[in-house]
């Protein structure tokens, strides 16, 4: 199978007009910890499943592949055949629909732009992190651009089939992204400021037509992340969907989707089930033995799991247990220590690199401002930035993190990810002036002293009279983040600054932060994009776009809602800009802006998804240096998902 390297990070965006022309001529909540729930075993209820698929209407005169029959409902999954994960959402799913942004059902459903979970529904391409490549799905070959970069064209495989045995066409990815526009799905409206339509030219072809900005395409690079990020659903089932829900989009987002049809290797199975694994909630999803991509032209054979699971343990204590002893095999969750499994207690548990920081690091847990409705002073810039130089960054890595992520000494803090090709794209020298490691209680100060910020007789600093107080907040459970929470808090402190902490369900938290404005938190975490065909340009969107100022339910970033003009000025050049030197340049005053007004800042460096396997069951997963090049992203997100086709039972 041939794999196509997009944008190697090694090379600076500033190459993207000719790497891209080279191309025509051939692209969950942030998982912790859960909170503790004390919830007594529950008994079964009812098993919800999806519907079967109904047999094929008589006018349907050709079939690729026999219609999914959904096998009878079996009480005891074999454990040799099931592949077990947790971590990837926490307490019960909602349903099946993949249109919907609503289904807590992170094992189905996840289109991300660093690579879609693809176990059910499916991408033009899987994204591979590793080396920044793209390899044909659903598409067939390599996709092309024309001479300007106004469209990218590629074609749908002749070997492609619904589950219900019809063929994918290109009017399903028409229809696919168009509906997600009409309807407000998130996976569409983020990229409508890049792309214009989505055009099925006939059965194979779709076209994809750019924005243009001033007579150029917006950002190229954000059609081949959408790629690899947003799924290709079947138009005839969106048609029902979108009718029998008489077009509103709040009954299309809570329809559970229990006759969805889709194109992947798992069929939807069980929804839900309490006690396969004691004290658990269990969703499962069963191989599709029709699945079209066993033809000789894509995998060339099944995966090797019949049973897909994940498990939800009803606290933190079930949660390791489970792992522990074996009855799950692929966490996402954080798992303090980890090195301690295999050197202490002997466990057949492993991580992608055998040395911290044990996984691939590419993105940045950030500490926002709240701009949107400050307290008095927050919006004095040498507070913010005296409470970012005072963190103790290292006792987070220590602590929070337990070493599992680079220091910034390592990677001095910036936009961007520690990754060669983003480091490149920045010259160090100039900003390293505002650069700060932490723990400088001193400089602190010092910048306070010299803004005027005085302390008063309580030893709370003080502006106009008034303490400076403020409330810190990040979901409740997510341990790593609350002890980053409390260190923050511990800072400043020592600086004179009172801040509390406070932490609330992950239901109420997210709901606050992604509001138009809110008085709730001062300071509080959310992510950051990771590595993707875009970055570092989507991770500084992310962190400095007024795009998203008072955008209500705004998932996309910039949740303290900065504003400066001139970033924005310089997010818009970046992508029209073809001057290596110059776009170099760009990202270094953007830099610049970011350390001086501080309006967010990162706590650590962190996978996108955590990997951690026991192998008591199944071996096989990939490793660094194995030479397979499958990224370390849980089997099932992006190009991971070749590690179901190599496992293999330990024995």
């Amino acid at each position: 199978m041939k794999t196509k390297r997009i944008l190697a990070l090694l090379l600076a965006v500033t190459v993207l007009f000719g790497v891209l022309s080279a191309c025509s001529r051939k692209k969950d909540a942030e998982t912790s910890e859960p909170p503790v729930v004390e919830t007594p075993e529950p008994t079964p209820p009812d098993i919800e499943t999806p519907s079967p698929t109904p047999p094929p209407d008589e006018h349907v005169s050709s079939l690729g592949r026999e219609p999914f029959v959904r096998p009878d409902i079996i009480t005891k999954l074999p454990r040799n055949e099931t592949l077990y994960f947790m971590g990837f959402n926490y307490g019960e799913s909602s349903g099946w629909n993949a249109f919907s942004g609503d289904m807590n059902n992170s094992l189905l459903i996840s289109q991300d732009s660093g690579g879609a979970r693809l176990p059910t529904f499916e991408t033009p391409y899987m994204y591979n992190p590793l080396d920044n490549s793209m390899t044909p799905l659903i598409a067939d070959g390599d996709y092309e651009w024309n001479a300007d970069l106004t469209q990218l064209t590629y074609k749908i495989k002749a070997t492609a089939y619904w589950s219900d045995g019809t063929k994918i066409t290109a009017h399903d990815a028409e229809f696919t992204y168009e509906a997600g526009l009409e309807y407000g799905v998130a996976a569409g409206i983020g990229f409508r400021s890049f792309i214009d339509k989505v055009e099925a030219v006939d059965d194979e072809t779709v076209v994809i037509h750019t924005v243009l900005v001033d007579g150029k395409p917006a950002y190229p690079l954000m059609l081949v992340t959408f790629l690899g990020q947003n799924y290709i659903l079947q138009k005839a089932w969106l048609e029902d969907l979108i009718a029998r829900n008489g077009g509103d989009p709040d009954s299309i987002s809570v329809d559970p989707g229990n006759d969805i049809v889709w194109s992947g290797p798992y069929a939807p199975y069980m929804l839900n089930v309490y006690g396969i694994i004691p004290a658990t909630i269990c969703t499962v999803l069963v191989r599709d033995e029709g699945y079209w991509g066993q033809h000789p032209d894509m995998w060339g054979e099944q995966p090797i799991p019949r049973y897909l699971a994940h498990v939800t343990p009803v606290d933190s204590a079930a949660t390791a247990a489970a792992f522990h002893r074996g009855d799950v095999d692929v966490s996402q969750s954080f798992i303090p220590n980890v090195e301690n499994m295999w050197l202490i207690d002997g466990l057949p548990i492993s991580t992608y690199y055998d040395e911290s920081p044990y996984g691939m690091c590419v993105n940045m847990p950030t500490a926002f401002f709240n701009l949107s409705k400050p307290k008095p002073r927050i919006e004095n810039a040498a507070v913010r930035k005296a409470i970012a130089m005072a963190v103790d960054y290292d006792l987070i890595n220590k602590n929070a993190m337990t070493n599992q992520s680079p220091t910034f000494i390592e990677y001095p803090r910036s936009l961007m990810a520690p990754l060669a090709g983003e480091q490149a794209m920045y010259n160090h020298n100039a900003v390293a002036h505002l650069q700060w490691v932490g723990n400088d209680i001193d400089g602190a100060n010092a910048l306070l002293d010299e803004a005027g910020i005085t302390k008063g007789a309580d030893g709370w600093r003080q502006i106009d009279g008034k303490k400076l107080s403020y409330k810190a907040s990040c979901p409740q459970g997510w341990s790593d983040w609350e002890a980053s929470m409390e260190i923050v808090a511990a800072a400043g402190e020592k600086i004179g600054i009172e801040i509390t902490t406070n932490y609330p369900d992950w239901g109420v938290y997210q709901t606050i932060v992604t509001a138009a404005s809110h008085s709730d938190y001062d300071i509080f975490m959310m992510w950051t994009d990771s590595t993707n065909p875009a970055a570092p340009w989507s991770r500084a969107r992310g962190l400095m776009s007024s795009e998203f100022v008072g955008v209500d339910g705004n998932w996309s970033g910039n949740w303290g809602h900065y504003v400066n003009p001139r970033a924005d000025e310089l997010l818009a050049l970046i992508p029209l800009e073809t001057n290596e030197a110059k776009v170099r340049d760009y990202y270094t005053e953007l830099v610049e802006i970011y350390l001086t007004d501080v309006p967010s800042f990162s706590l650590m460096y962190r996978p996108d998804k955590f990997h951690v396997v026991n192998e008591s069951v199944w071996t096989g997963f990939t490793k660094a240096n194995d030479g397979r090049n499958v990224p370390p992203v849980n089997c099932v997100s992006g190009y991971a998902i070749a590690d179901l086709y190599s496992l293999r039972l330990v024995g």
